[in-house]
């Protein structure tokens, strides 16, 4: 048996987008900035950004689709889906037709990390739950 997770956290470069699939099944996705730093040999700090395309399904995608938004800080569990041609990243022809490829993960659980301040509570959810349970987690 081959299992692999894949966890981010990160903020939201844009917000959620949500459609149907013809079976009614709801999917929302968004992208997901996660910052990357390290010291090179020569000893440079560099610091990059790597961006993530969230896929979540059912449940999940709506409550995503409703109470995310730009900029927000999310962790992402979920499974790396791969470009069945290469096994890695997808990729892709862009419209001036140039090559690009994209790291993109279906998620599994999607944790919202920003205060409450910055982000609506779901309906459910109470002062004095403690979210680090996921049983609490409404989806």
């Amino acid at each position: 048996m081959t299992y692999h997770t894949v966890i981010l956290a990160g903020n939201l470069g844009r917000d959620p987008e949500m459609r149907y699939t013809p079976s009614g099944q709801p999917v929302t996705s968004f992208s997901v900035a996660v910052n990357d730093n390290y010291t090179s040999n020569a000893g440079e700090k560099i610091q990059r950004t790597i961006w993530f395309r969230i896929t979540a399904w059912g449940k999940q995608a709506e409550i995503c689709n409703n109470y995310l938004k730009k900029g927000q800080k999310v962790l992402v569990e979920g499974r790396l889906v791969v470009d069945p041609n290469s096994g890695g990243p997808r990729v892709w022809q862009r419209q001036d037709g140039s090559s690009a490829a994209s790291f993109e993960v279906s998620a599994q659980t999607v944790r919202f990390l920003s205060s409450k301040g910055e982000v609506e509570v779901p309906e459910g959810f109470t002062e004095s739950e403690d979210t680090s349970n996921t049983d609490n987690i409404p989806f």
